[in-house]
């Protein structure tokens, strides 16, 4: 199995902020998470697959419309890396 130790590595340096997605429409539904880095790219990481990097977009709004698009939902909040620094 490949190991995304570096990219995760990366992102532990770089993040601004995280979000968890959701399918609710299987069961167990289905998460992703979103991180938002300092410079506005934004990635999107399977947890399930071992935080394997399922996209990378340009902006937030472009990985939001990418979500929504497969019906994923945003769970209410966000985690900023300021609070956990």
């Amino acid at each position: 199995m490949q190991s995304h130790a570096p990219a995760l590595a990366e992102q532990a340096k770089t993040w601004k902020f995280l979000e968890l997605w959701v399918d609710p429409f299987i069961f167990p539904p289905k998460i992703l998470m979103l991180v938002g880095n300092q410079d506005g790219t934004c990635h999107i990481f399977n947890p399930a697959l071992n935080y394997k990097l399922v996209v990378t977009h340009s902006n937030y709004e472009a990985a939001q419309d990418w979500l929504l698009e497969d019906e994923y939902e945003r769970v209410k909040g966000q985690l900023l890396a300021e609070e956990v620094t």
